[in-house]
């Protein structure tokens, strides 16, 4: 990871695998009563039995779609270019992972879904209409649900769009990371600004009326200047959600290979493999460069009415990501597909991520492994099963909390953990505050120089209890 001051976790392309990996999302064990129909329609969020409402807990839903046209220079997440056959035995196995897994949510009904990868639209439009009447017929849901899938601005045409959409699909994130053709050549995009600017119009058309568009900060050789100006293209465009995430240069990447573990700055001079010829990698911003960048980022897209909701995640009122708010908020999910990690009543898990392993599950269900079930063998993917305890439980709350603007409730914090905050972090809190990296009132949360060195001081809370 580069020595970028500003972000603990890398928090810009929604819902990615490689977020949710090590991502932990649950709440205090609950105990609730279930009524279920098993429609194929959208199920009320609470039912009425003999005069007394039944209310179901809430679960998020992750599906990982590890397909993509190419790999990003920078790109460290679980994808990799596929042929049509893989994508439909893939599809095959993931439906079959979502019927046999699904019932065991059954006294849960589903708030949000998300659909990442990877590039999820490089999916036909009947496919990932497959992928929706899978998870509606094995999961209840509630009133209103959020249900996103990623989109990368080279792989939508509008019946695609209108497909999604018709199959349930209600908000769109668009990958557009940069409006200079030369940057995103530098990257390895697949696509080119007017791309962007054509899929935006046409997720308009077919009538999604929650866009998330994602943009990058401190790439090589970019300045502030022409940085502000794409990010105001952007909002002219009147997305409803802005996701503006710094640069981050991962280990196994050929950006790694340039710029190497601190991300070093020095002139660029060497080609990169997968750049087109004569497209120089450039210099990395400096701190204070990347630094302005995101104040400017913030000044910027809160003056074209876009409210920071958590370190780099923007939103109009009321559009504010659902399902990233419930990783923040430790709510529990569930993940499908390789490599997906899943939190369900403090109980973490993910799914392996070598492709033959995951797809072995289907021999099972086609009968050629003798005395396993359909269950049995999807549990067999499933691996890394950690049992969080309340000290990790506690740590997470506040380092995951913290991230978001509105921090930390005190009053939710003792109804989840049974404990006053500042009985356990009453001594970070106070010399935080004292530093001027916390404000501590009803809600713990950063200052705007907290956020700045937000690693250090969510490191903070990494304590022993």
């Amino acid at each position: 990871m580069t020595s970028k001051k500003y972000y603990l976790l890398r928090t810009g392309m929604e819902g990615q695998a490689a977020f949710l990996s090590w991502m932990v999302c649950a709440g205090a064990s609950q105990i609730s009563l279930y009524v279920r129909w098993k429609f194929e329609i959208w199920v009320a969020p609470s039912r009425k039995c003999s005069g007394m409402e039944i209310v179901m807990r809430k679960i998020e839903i992750y599906i990982h779609i590890p397909f993509c046209v190419r790999k990003c220079l920078y790109c460290d997440f679980l994808s990799f270019p596929s042929g049509e056959k893989e994508r439909e035995r893939y599809l095959d196995a993931l439906l079959w992972e979502i019927e046999t897994q699904a019932p065991k949510y059954r006294d849960y009904e589903a708030d949000s879904v998300f659909i990442g990868g990877g590039t999820p639209t490089v999916l036909t439009g009947e496919q990932l209409g497959r992928i929706m009447r899978g998870i509606k017929a094995g999961f209840a849901f509630g009133k209103n649900p959020e249900i996103t899938v990623e989109a990368n601005p080279g792989t939508v045409d509008r019946g695609k769009l209108e497909e999604s959409l018709k199959a349930g699909i209600n908000r769109i994130s668009i990958g557009a990371q940069s409006l200079n053709d030369r940057e995103l050549e530098l990257l390895g995009r697949v696509h080119l600004s007017e791309d962007f600017f054509r899929a935006y119009r046409l997720a308009r058309k077919a009538g999604f009326q929650n866009i998330n568009v994602d943009m990058m900060a401190a790439l090589p050789g970019q300045k502030l200047e022409g940085y502000l100006d794409g990010l105001k293209r952007v909002t002219d465009l009147e997305p409803e959600h802005i996701s503006a995430y710094s640069l981050i240069v991962e280990e196994g990447t050929p950006f790694y290979e340039r710029y190497g573990r601190e991300g070093k700055r020095e002139k660029g001079t060497e080609e990169l493999p997968g750049i087109l010829p004569g497209i120089l990698p450039g210099i990395l911003p400096s701190e204070e460069e990347e630094r302005l960048m995101y104040e400017r980022t913030g000044e910027l897209l809160a003056a074209q009415g876009y409210g920071r909701y958590e370190i780099s995640n923007y939103a109009r009122p009321g559009y504010e990501c659902r399902h990233n708010i419930g990783y923040w908020k430790r709510h529990d999910y569930v993940g499908f597909g390789l490599g997906a990690a899943s939190m369900v009543e403090n109980v973490r898990w993910k799914n392996c991520t070598d492709m033959e392993r995951y797809l072995h599950c289907m021999e099972a269900r086609k009968g050629q492994r003798e005395g396993t079930s359909e269950a049995d063998a999807a549990e067999g993917i499933q691996e890394e099963r950690i049992f969080l305890s309340v000290k990790e439980q506690m740590e997470e709350y506040m380092f995951l909390g913290l991230r978001l603007t509105e921090g930390v409730g005190k009053e939710a914090f003792y109804k989840t953990f049974g404990r006053k905050i500042e009985d356990v972090y009453g001594d970070v809190i106070r010399r935080l505050q004292g530093q001027g990296l916390l404000e501590n009132g009803k809600q713990v949360r950063l200052t705007p120089y907290g956020r700045d060195v937000s690693n250090y001081v969510m490191a903070e809370f990494l304590i022993g209890i």
